[in-house]
């Protein structure tokens, strides 16, 4: 409601300058007052068209107040223009008015402004499926999975992917650890893996994600032993095992590669159950085994070279190399482009950003190819999908998308850039401009944080802001083991506080702080910004954290269940009478008199405002400082009025309008972010 009024404003400051003074402003700047009090909006126009109109700005906003008081009466929505100032137009909203518009639903603009034709594709999480998941894989499938959800709430069509690189040299380490260091045949792999299942959950330790954990980090302990020692002869033994290992994986149909599928598959459904914790899911898993197999890269070869995307370089340091055209690179003639971007080294490997580019090319529809699908596993309202190389014969088709969005870290910026620059370079520059890279910074932990999970932290580490994790050290928080132990400190608290409740719902409640607690922690942070984890920070009930937004949710809810009646009830009873809307009624005067009363149903209006920033941006931290933002309003409302003990009919029905006002939003805008609202904290 707050941006269509926004719009309103904007659309009619234009008319009102096209008809009283021929001017034609694409763009109208509004603001924000500094203060509620002093309005809704402030429109600066009065100084652009100071000089064009040779007048003083403050004469100019007088008259343009004075036309648009005419042409936006407060049925409309608008109450008041008022300069201020040397030229600001402060624009005051009918508070009645707007308000009774939101308790009756009458909210058109609670999507952004893309609708259900675009088809998104957003590829998140992507951990390689080679051990557990860890605190930093978790920062890219919170993020991945928020932006879903808001291009969702905002119309848009969205298939969910999760790339798994099941034959890469991470999967390739820990199957030399089996093979080579355990001595593992296929079959006795199978043993372990069904020994290890038959355990059940509570022997977390046992396995198979965490048993790679460990030994992952041994066999690059043991990569890593003989260049301590010097051992020339044995370093080069070590390597070419590891290389070749890679080779047979690649290749496909030996034993080896059987043994890295089971690996690799067996870890992959780990990761799903880790990420269906937190309420994160897919559509498809698209493994670039198939891209191998199925031979996406030759075909998008011969799509690059018949762009001239890629050339044969005879000279300098990528002689014999397939290197991508660069169209702002400066070569003076009979000189090579030394900076030009490998795509297929001299041996014919092909470079990661290589199967990126036709990965990408089947992304957007453009490669000509698909890959064969099978179902995978199971969520309670959907299948999720795998890439096979011939599949089941009904299936549905994942490729073709609009636009993409790509969660993946800062440091493949370059990779991801290269991407762009080949679709650009083969002519499909629409899809280069609907390709985001949505990156973001490392998670690392806090000393604090160190220490509880009973890591040793030198002197010097301690005195440090935070600590960098690393999968092939060993070092770094499980992913369940950071939930496990979230939600057991949560349980504690909610057992001290909620004794009386059934023992599912106690565990229930604490699971949804916990989880909360922890997406909102991923979430408030700027994407560009270094997260240290720290347990106490996430699980404080004080400041910006998750279990704040949370209790002002359980605290609204406690109002209705108190007062005996529901949110629905309370709203239907402020616009059962249509007058309560008019200048200098009950709703309008109270609202009047009290900023902090109006502040809660202003912030509601805003959330399609909050939306769109979040999608424009690609910044879910927009989301977050909204949700925080409401939530402090509505406990400084909470505190100063006893909605319960309100002896005057009138004002009870406006404060539980607006207690009912301010859960919804909070409920809508924590489902965005993934988070429940618990019944009772």
């Amino acid at each position: 409601m707050y941006r269509e009024l926004q719009q309103r404003l904007i659309d009619q400051v234009k008319e009102v300058l096209k008809s009283a003074w021929d001017v034609d402003l694409e763009t109208i700047a509004v603001e924000q007052p500094p203060e509620l009090k002093l309005g809704e909006f402030a429109l600066p126009v009065a100084f652009e068209l100071a000089r064009r109109l040779r007048k003083a700005p403050r004469i100019i906003a007088g008259e343009l107040a004075e036309k648009l008081s005419a042409a936006l009466p407060a049925s409309e929505g608008f109450a008041a223009f008022e300069v201020a100032g040397a030229g600001y137009i402060n624009v005051r909203l009918a508070r009645g008015a707007a308000s009774l518009k939101l308790a009756s639903g009458r909210n058109p603009d609670t999507t952004g402004t893309a609708g259900a034709t675009e088809h998104v594709l957003v590829e998140h999480t992507s951990i390689n499926p080679n051990k557990a998941a860890h605190v930093g894989h978790l920062r890219n499938a919170i993020l991945g999975d928020t932006l879903v959800r808001i291009l969702r709430a905002d119309g848009q069509r969205v298939d969910v992917q999760n790339y798994i690189d099941n034959t890469g040299v991470q999967v390739a380490d820990v199957v030399v650890g089996f093979v080579h260091l355990e001595c593992k045949s296929l079959v006795e792999l199978r043993g372990l893996i069904a020994a290890a299942e038959a355990l059940g959950p509570e022997a977390r330790e046992q396995r198979f994600d965490y048993l790679c954990w460990d030994l992952y980090a041994r066999v690059s302990q043991w990569y890593a032993a003989d260049d301590a020692a010097g051992d020339k002869a044995e370093q080069e033994r070590r390597k070419a095992l590891r290389y070749a290992t890679l080779h047979e994986i690649e290749t496909g149909g030996n034993e080896t590669a059987e043994v890295a599928d089971l690996i690799s598959t067996t870890v992959l459904r780990h990761h799903l159950e880790t990420m269906q914790r937190l309420g994160i899911v897919y559509d498809f898993l698209p493994r670039e085994s198939e891209i191998l197999h199925l031979k996406f890269w030759e075909l998008a070869f011969e799509l690059l070279q018949s762009s001239g995307v890629l050339y044969y370089e005879t000279e300098g340091k990528n002689k014999d190399c397939w290197v991508m055209t660069r169209p702002d690179a400066r070569v003076t003639e009979g000189e090579t482009d030394e900076d030009a971007k490998v795509i297929v080294r001299s041996n014919g490997t092909v470079t990661y950003v290589g199967k990126d580019i036709a990965y990408h090319l089947w992304k957007f529809g453009l490669l000509g190819r698909d890959f064969g699908y099978r179902r995978f596993y199971r969520y309670p309202a959907h299948d999720c999908w795998i890439s096979c190389e011939s599949g089941e014969a009904e299936h549905p088709h994942f490729g073709g998308a609009t636009a993409i969005y790509n969660v993946i870290d800062s440091r493949q910026s370059d990779p991801q850039a290269n991407v762009i620059q080949a679709l650009r370079g083969m002519g499909h520059a629409e899809a280069a401009d609907h390709y985001t890279h949505f990156s973001y910074e490392m998670v690392a932990l806090t000393p604090r944080c160190a220490l509880e999970l009973g890591y040793q932290v030198s002197e010097e580490d301690q005195s440090r802001p935070y600590i960098e994790v690393s999968g092939r050290k060993g070092f770094g928080v499980k992913a369940d083991d950071l939930l496990d132990k979230l939600t057991a400190a949560t349980r504690r608290e909610v057992d001290a506080r909620q004794p009386e409740r059934a023992e599912a719902e106690r565990q229930k409640i604490a699971e949804q702080i916990a989880i909360g607690a922890l997406r909102y922690f991923m979430l408030k942070f700027t994407r560009g910004s270094v997260i240290a984890f720290d347990f106490k920070d996430a699980l404080s009930f004080e400041g910006e954290t998750g279990p704040y937004v949370q209790y002002a949710a359980v605290r609204a809810r406690n109002i209705f269940r108190k007062a005996g009646t529901t949110p629905e009830a309370a709203l239907a009873a402020l616009t059962a009478n249509p007058d309560s809307a008019l200048p200098d009624s009950g709703l309008d005067s109270q609202l009047e008199q009290a900023d902090e009363i109006w502040a809660i149903w202003l912030r509601a209006a805003k959330r399609s405002l909050t939306l769109a920033q979040a999608i424009q941006t690609a910044e879910p931290a927009y989301v977050a400082r909204h949700g925080f933002q409401l939530a402090q309003e509505f406990n400084n409302f909470y505190h100063r009025h006893h909605i319960l003990t309100e002896e005057d009919p009138q004002r009870k029905a406006v404060l539980l309008a607006t207690a009912a006002i301010a859960l919804g939003e909070l409920v809508a805008v924590l489902g965005w972010m993934g988070i429940e609202a618990p019944e009772a904290m």
